[in-house]
C-alpha cells in the first residue's frame, strides 16, 4: 500500500477509539447486563423490542455458539476479565445441552431448561459450534474444546462432504442422516446448496486450523476456497450466487450485498491462515471484485449498506445491522489491499451511519432492521439470529485493521 493513501493520525485514531467504545460500553455491556440466565444457566433466547428478556424462549444452537464465540474473542484481544467470565457461563450451557452425547454434533434448538426441541443437525449450526469452541481454545487453551471442535469437524467430514462434486450436504436428521428439506429458514430457497452454509463451513475450518493446522484440514479448507473461485463467485458480475443444484448449477438470481461483503474479507482471510500464497492473488482479485461491486451497487446515499436485490430484481432499502457491520471490516479490508481512499472512505461512512441510526442509544445495541427514512422496526433485539457476533465481530476486526494502519503510519 502506498503510504500516500493512508489517512491521517487523528482520523484513525478517531475511529478507532469510537469503535472500542461501541465494542465495550454498548455491544458486549449489553449482552454481559441483559442477556446471562443466572436460573437456568446461558443466555435467554429473546430479548424484546421493549428490552425485557424472555428467559422461557427456546434457545438455538447458532445464538449460542455466536454468543461464545463473541466473548471469548473480546476476551482474548482485550483481556477483559468479564469476557472471560461470559464465554465460560456460555461455553458451560452451550456443551451441557446443545450437545448430542449419543450421536454427536449439536442440535438445532432446545427448551431453556436445555430439552431437545429439534434435533436436526445442519451444518451451518455444527460450523458455528466450531467456531466458537476453537476460539474458546484460542482464547483459553481449553482442550477439551479443541476435541469437541475436532470431533464435529470429523462428523462434517464422514457424513456430509460431497467428495463427487464437491462441498456439503447441508443438513442431515439426529443421527447424520441426510435430509430432503435443508432450508435455514422459510425464507430460504428449497436448493440442495447455499453460498451461506458454505462460507460459515469456510469460516470455521479456518478458525480451527488456526489452533489445529491438520494436513487433511488443510485439504479441506483450500477445497472450499476454490469452490467459492470456481462456483460461488460469479466474475461477469462481482456479487455471489445463493443457491445451487447438487451440481453446483446456480438456482438463484439474488443478490446479498452484505454477503458480498463479508466474504470478501473471510476468503482473504482463510487463504491467508491457510498460507497458500500461490492461490492468494486469485482470492485477492476475486475479494477486491465483491468489494468494488458491493461499493457500486449496494451502498446507499446515506453511507450504509441496502439489504438485496430479490429473485425479481427488486432492491430491498431496508437496512438490516449485520450488512452495516460486516461492510465496516469488509472496506477496511478493501482499502488494506488495494489502497483506494475510497474504500476507506467508505468504512467511515457505514460507521456513521452505524452511530446515527443503527445503533440503540437509548436501549442499547443495534436495531435489527432500519426502514429507508432512518426509522426502526419494532423488532426484537435478541431472537434466533440476532446476536452479537457480526457488530461485535466487525468492533474486534476494526481495533485491529485501524491498529495495523497506524503502525503504518508511525513507520513512514
Amino acid at each position: 500500500m502506498s503510504t500516500e493513501t493512508i489517512p491521517d493520525v487523528r482520523r484513525l485514531r478517531a475511529l478507532q477509539a469510537e469503535v472500542h467504545e461501541e465494542l465495550t460500553e454498548n455491544i458486549l455491556k449489553f449482552w454481559a447486563t441483559r442477556t446471562p440466565d443466572p436460573v437456568l444457566g446461558g443466555f435467554v433466547g429473546r430479548v424484546g423490542p421493549d428490552g425485557r428478556p424472555h428467559p422461557e424462549a427456546p434457545r438455538g444452537a447458532i445464538l449460542n455458539a455466536r454468543i461464545l464465540w463473541t466473548f471469548a474473542a473480546a476476551y482474548r484481544q482485550l483481556g477483559t476479565p468479564l469476557y472471560r467470565e461470559m464465554a465460560e457461563h456460555a461455553y458451560r450451557y452451550f456443551v451441557r445441552h446443545f450437545v448430542d452425547a449419543d450421536h454427536g454434533g449439536v442440535y438445532w434448538l432446545v427448551a431453556a431448561d436445555g430439552r431437545p426441541l429439534d434435533t436436526r443437525k445442519h451444518v451451518y449450526a455444527q460450523s458455528f459450534a466450531i467456531y466458537a469452541l476453537s476460539e474458546w481454545h484460542r482464547a483459553t487453551g481449553d482442550e477439551a474444546a479443541l476435541a469437541l471442535a475436532r470431533a464435529i469437524y470429523g462428523l462434517i467430514e464422514a457424513h456430509c462432504a460431497d467428495r463427487v462434486h464437491g462441498g456439503y450436504v447441508e443438513a442431515c436428521d439426529r443421527a447424520w442422516r441426510p435430509l430432503e428439506d435443508v432450508r435455514l429458514s422459510a425464507k430460504d430457497a428449497p436448493e440442495p446448496r447455499s453460498m451461506n452454509t458454505h462460507l460459515h463451513v469456510l469460516e470455521a475450518y479456518t478458525n480451527l486450523y488456526r489452533v489445529w493446522p491438520d494436513a487433511e484440514l488443510a485439504v479441506r479448507l483450500q477445497a472450499l476456497i476454490e469452490l467459492f473461485l470456481r462456483a460461488i463467485y460469479h466474475p461477469a458480475t462481482g456479487h455471489l450466487i445463493l443457491f445451487f443444484d447438487e451440481r453446483w448449477r446456480p438456482r438463484s438470481r439474488a443478490v446479498s450485498f452484505g454477503h458480498d461483503i463479508e466474504t470478501s474479507w473471510l476468503l482473504l482471510e482463510a487463504v491467508d491462515v491457510l498460507g497458500q500464497a500461490t492461490l492468494r492473488p486469485r482470492v485477492q482479485q476475486a475479494s477486491l471484485h465483491l468489494a468494488r461491486a458491493t461499493l457500486a451497487e449496494g451502498r446507499a446515499p446515506d453511507g450504509s449498506l441496502y439489504y438485496e436485490i430479490d429473485e425479481q430484481g427488486r432492491l430491498d432499502t431496508d437496512r438490516h445491522w449485520w450488512p452495516q457491520a460486516e461492510a465496516l471490516v469488509g472496506f477496511l479490508n478493501a482499502y488494506q489491499e488495494s489502497g483506494e481512499v475510497a474504500f476507506y472512505e467508505a468504512a467511515e461512512g457505514v460507521w456513521r451511519y452505524i452511530r446515527k441510526r443503527q445503533r440503540d442509544t437509548q436501549g442499547g445495541e443495534w436495531f435489527a432492521r432500519v426502514r429507508d427514512d432512518g426509522t426502526p422496526y419494532p423488532d426484537d433485539k435478541v431472537d434466533f439470529w440476532k446476536g452479537p457476533y457480526h457488530n461485535g465481530r466487525a468492533c474486534l476486526e476494526a481495533i485491529q485493521r485501524l491498529r495495523h494502519l497506524l503502525e503504518h503510519v508511525r513507520s513512514r
